[in-house]
C-alpha cells in the first residue's frame, strides 16, 4: 500500500508554485499595501481564475504524473468540482491542543494506521452555525480530514481533505479554504492507504465547495 501522504506532499508543492505564480499575476496590481486576503475579497473572478487554474494543474498531473492514482490516463477527463465560492474560505481560530494526550493514533483505510500529533481546534462559523476541526500535525503538514453533510452523496463518503504547511499558521489562525478540499487517492485506486478523519471532525453543514464524486455529477 501507498500512504496518502505522498499524495499530499507533492499537492502542497505543487499548489503552493501555482499560488505564487497567481498571486504575483492576478493580485500584485490590487493594492499592495492589501492583505492577501482583502486582495481576494476584491478581486473574486480572479481569485476563481486561480481555483480554476490549481485544478486544470491537478488534472494534468493526474493524467501524465507516474505517481497518478489514475490507473487508466487514457479516458482519464479530469476531476469534478463544485464551483468556487469565497463563502468558503474561511478565516478559523486555533484553539492549540494542551492536553498531555497529544500523540494520536489515525487509521487508514487498510487497517494500518500512523502517529499524528493533535496541534489544536480550528474554531470558526459558516453562516450562523458554529463549528470546529480538530487540527492534526504530521511533520511540517497540518491535515484537516473531515466529513460533511454532503459526504456519501455528492462527495466521498470516507471524507474529504485540506493541508497546510505550518508556516501558512500566524498568531494562531488559518485559513480554511475548502474550495481546496479534495478527495484521497484511495477514492481512485485501491493500492493507496488514506486516513480516516476523526469521528469528531465530522461537521453539520453541508460544505458546498471543492472535489465532488464523478457519480454525483452524472
Amino acid at each position: 500500500m501507498f500512504k496518502n501522504k505522498v499524495m499530499r506532499y507533492s499537492t502542497i508543492a505543487m499548489v503552493i508554485a501555482i499560488l505564487a505564480y497567481f498571486v504575483i499575476e492576478n493580485f500584485s496590481g490590487a493594492g499592495m499595501n492589501a492583505s492577501g486576503d482583502d486582495q481576494i475579497a476584491n478581486n473574486p473572478e480572479k481569485y476563481k481564475t486561480t481555483i480554476l487554474a490549481e485544478r486544470e494543474a491537478k488534472d494534468e498531473q493526474f493524467k501524465t504524473a507516474d505517481d497518478s492514482p489514475i490507473a487508466d490516463k487514457e479516458a482519464f477527463h479530469g476531476l469534478h468540482y463544485f464551483q468556487p465560492n469565497l463563502t468558503y474560505r474561511i478565516k478559523a481560530n486555533i484553539s492549540p491542543y494542551t492536553n498531555d494526550d497529544k500523540e494520536v493514533v489515525v487509521k487508514y483505510t487498510d487497517g494500518t494506521s500512523e502517529k499524528y500529533e493533535k496541534y489544536g481546534y480550528a474554531n470558526f462559523k459558516i453562516g450562523d452555525q458554529e463549528e470546529k476541526l480538530l487540527l492534526l500535525k504530521n511533520e511540517s503538514v497540518i491535515s484537516v480530514l473531515f466529513k460533511d453533510a454532503t459526504s456519501g452523496k455528492q462527495t466521498y463518503g470516507g471524507g474529504r481533505y485540506l493541508d497546510y504547511p505550518v508556516s501558512e499558521i500566524k498568531n494562531n489562525v488559518i485559513t480554511l479554504d475548502f474550495n481546496k478540499a479534495y478527495n484521497p487517492y484511495c477514492v481512485y485506486q485501491e493500492s493507496y492507504a488514506c486516513p480516516v478523519p476523526p469521528a469528531e471532525n465530522t461537521l453539520s453543514v453541508a460544505i458546498l465547495a471543492g472535489e465532488q464524486l464523478e457519480s454525483a455529477v452524472h
